[in-house]
């Protein structure tokens, strides 16, 4: 008989399998609810940013970088648009293989391929790395016919940095980079980081690098929707970059031009100065470079070349090289002499033409003396002995306490990186300098030394500018500066940088005005050493000629210039400042290796002068008369008033109808004075001859055939003998050097 079906177990059965099942469906129901309360509103806030991430693009806008001009408006250093070609690796088919193919369109040179692979270096895979640089239009059309085949390769513009002059006050401007390790770590490590965005450029000298964060700007960002290969389709966003200020420097590059041009080739510094503010008119090292060659990276031929310069053109003469002050010294040890009472204005001796220390003598210029000297004779004529008697009475440490209020031996706290503090010699210093005992002690005749400038006495050009304006304000110390004015990127106008008092000598008011009066008589008075330079100028000026051993010959010996090499010349140096009574500039020059400082420096000085009081521009052949060297023309601009740049308050123009160029314009109006002007010559005066210039020596090489060869000796010491001046009871070797040199005192030129 067949069993029935037992409903209720079925029932019993059907219900528990509903209730598996809805727990089931509410289970994941909950599972659902819960995971979208974990993403829609525990995680809202991350997820939708990664949402955006994904969707939304920020690109960084690189600021454009701020110009530079001279006091006059005249543009120094400038940007321009230019096309690159720019790889990013993680996006190439093989980057080996694309570099090959790119090479069958467009020329990429060993250089450039090796500046390439740096940059890629320091760079990370997804950015973009740039393989060429400054595109013409066909180049950049040829690949865009072709960019198909290039993925991660495209073209962009951007700006590039450029110094119109060339190298016309290079050493002052200064030079942009690529950002190197270094920077990028120390960026890394400041608040900057996110304002450097995007950016490849960094100063790395001079003002550029100073005043970077002036000149950089602020820099801005777009928020940009991309699609799902990162396209951008829409900009939904953007903040602007602030453009770097625009910095008007002090320079007036007329005159910086002219002084580069009455150096020719010969090596040297020379810093002229307004002393009321302590604004740098001129800034001159010689030889310059062209900073444009290190903007993108420099390539070896003219690294190498620069390098090996035997005239050190990289080297900033006028912040780093150090020289001797020579005669240029006396009127500071003068003054604090006056001042201490170490002498008096009417003190006089009969001067023989030495001083004798021991055994020693210590010899005039002047073989039989200058007769009756006291001070202010004594500043004219230069007379060496006397100041080797104000040395001898006063002591090193004396000097050295008192002329270094004048700023020497110290940094003068330019507004320019890397200055060099110089030697001021004292006891104390020496201690520090030499390990051995022997040459720790100070001996009598390294004192009598420094009376006259020379000895370890070693000052940078800047130093010798800035105390000489110090003189001439009755001695109120400005610290020097570099930039006038900074442009305001709100107001849009030019701020003046503040003027600063680094240091007040105050000296008596008498004792000052026997020194200031010598040193007019330097350039007035027919016994002047400056006279025949300065006898027909229409102002009166204060002088001091000065000229500073680099060999010394030995007591027997007499000094002949013709029987030394080139390098071991005597340097020529000239400080001036004029109007005598109301000081408006001030110069201070070294030309190196070129003899007697009134003859290779004060002309010079002379034509820099005139043209700052006077307006006038020497003529091709005056310039080429005293340099050896035909200047070159040089095309100006001026920026102030145009493309967006403020006005600069107080720009001078060059007058209706003159020449931009350096030479062209102010030669006409310097002829324009006519016979009867302030350059005429007195009747039957013979013109100065230029001085003769020797030529560098040549890097070496291997020598011409027949050449005879020539020992070390006499490439060292000319066809002098080995000094034997060793040390004794009196004084230590000339020119010896210390056991501890300190880089921060600068190069000894």
């Amino acid at each position: 008989m067949a069993e029935l079906k037992n409903v209720e177990r079925e029932l019993q059965r059907f219900r528990r399998r509903l209730i598996v099942a809805v727990l089931v469906v509410v289970l994941s129901f909950a599972l659902l609810i819960g995971r979208w309360l974990w993403l829609q509103v525990l995680r809202h806030r991350q997820y939708s940013l990664q949402a955006q991430d994904n969707r939304i693009a920020i690109v960084p806008l690189v600021p454009t970088r701020g110009l530079i001009l001279d006091r006059n408006g005249i543009l120094l250093a400038n940007n321009f648009a230019a096309y690159t070609l720019e790889i990013t690796p993680s996006k190439t088919r093989g980057l080996e293989a694309t570099i090959a193919a790119l090479r069958s369109i467009l020329p990429i040179s060993a250089f450039e391929e090796r500046r390439f692979r740096n940059l890629l270096g320091m760079s990370r895979s997804f950015e973009a790395t740039p393989i060429r640089n400054k595109l013409t239009d066909a180049e950049v059309a040829r690949f865009v016919a072709q960019r198909f085949r290039f993925p991660g390769v495209d073209v962009r513009a951007r700006l590039f940095r450029s110094y119109p002059l060339g190298a016309l006050a290079s050493h002052a401007i200064g030079y942009i980079g690529r950002i190197g390790p270094n920077e990028q770590a120390r960026i890394a490590d400041s608040d900057e980081a996110s304002n450097y965005q995007g950016t490849d450029h960094i100063g790395k000298t001079g003002v550029e690098l100073q005043y970077e964060e002036q000149l950089h700007g602020v820099a801005g960002f777009e928020e940009v929707e991309v699609n799902a290969v990162g396209r951008p389709v829409r900009r939904l966003r953007s903040v602007p970059a602030v453009p770097g200020g625009t910095l008007v420097l002090s320079l007036d590059i007329r005159l910086q031009k002219l002084a580069e041009d009455l150096y020719g080739n010969r090596t040297g510094a020379c810093v002229v100065m307004d002393p009321r503010s302590g604004e740098v008119l001129a800034f001159v090292s010689m030889p310059t470079y062209d900073p444009n060659l290190f903007v993108e990276g420099i390539d070896p031929e003219n690294w190498n070349a620069l390098n090996t310069d035997p005239r050190k053109p990289l080297l900033n003469r006028v912040l780093r090289g150090t020289f001797p002050p020579g005669s240029t010294y006396k009127p500071y040890l003068a003054l604090g002499a006056l001042s201490l009472g170490i002498r008096t204005p009417n003190y006089t001796l009969n001067d023989p033409g030495y001083f004798m220390l021991g055994k020693h003598k210590f010899r005039d210029d002047v073989p039989g003396g200058h007769g009756r000297v006291d001070m202010h004779k004594a500043i004219a004529v230069s007379c060496d002995t006397y100041f080797y008697m104000v040395a001898n009475d006063w002591g090193v440490d004396g000097m050295h306490d008192y002329t270094r209020k004048f700023g020497f031996g110290q940094p003068t706290g330019i507004d320019l990186p890397d200055e060099a503090r110089g030697l001021l010699p004292s006891k104390a210093w020496k201690r520090r300098a030499y390990k051995n005992p022997e040459q720790q002690r100070w001996y009598p005749g390294e004192t009598i030394s420094l009376g006259i400038g020379q000895g370890y006495n070693s000052f940078t050009p800047i130093q010798m500018a800035n105390a000489l304006a110090a003189m001439a304000n009755r001695g109120t110390r400005y610290k020097p500066r570099m930039v006038r004015m900074v442009e305001n990127m709100q107001s849009r106008r030019f701020e003046p940088t503040a003027v600063s008092v680094a240091e007040r000598v105050d000296p008596p008011p008498a004792m000052w005005q026997v020194v200031h009066d010598g040193m007019v008589g330097v350039n007035t008075e027919t016994d002047g050493t400056a006279y025949a330079v300065f006898k027909d100028a229409p102002y009166t000026s204060a002088g001091k000629t000065g000229t500073a051993q680099v060999f010394t010959v030995g007591q027997n010996q007499k000094y002949n210039a013709s029987d030394l090499a080139r390098h071991l010349l005597d340097h020529a140096l000239y400080t001036v400042f004029a109007p005598a009574d109301n000081p408006t500039v001030c110069v201070a020059l070294i030309v190196e290796h070129a003899g007697w400082g009134a003859e290779a420096a004060a002309p010079i000085a002379r034509k820099l002068v005139d043209y700052h009081l006077l307006g006038t521009y020497p003529s091709e052949a005056e310039i080429e008369k005293i340099s050896g060297v035909k200047p070159q023309p040089v095309q100006f601009q001026y920026a102030g008033g145009k493309n967006g740049v403020p006005d600069v308050p107080g720009a001078k123009m060059p007058a209706p109808g003159a020449a931009a160029s350096s030479a062209v314009g102010a030669r006409r109006a310097a002829q324009a004075r006519g016979a009867g002007g302030a350059r005429a010559q007195a009747p039957g005066a013979k013109p100065a001859s230029a001085p003769a210039i020797r030529p560098w020596p040549a890097p070496a090489s291997a020598p011409a055939a027949g050449a005879q060869p020539i020992a070390a000796e006499t490439l060292r010491h000319g066809r002098y003998a080995r000094p034997g001046c060793e040390p004794g009871p009196l004084f230590t070797r000339f020119g010896a050097r210390a056991d501890n040199p300190d880089p921060d005192e600068g190069v000894r030129l």
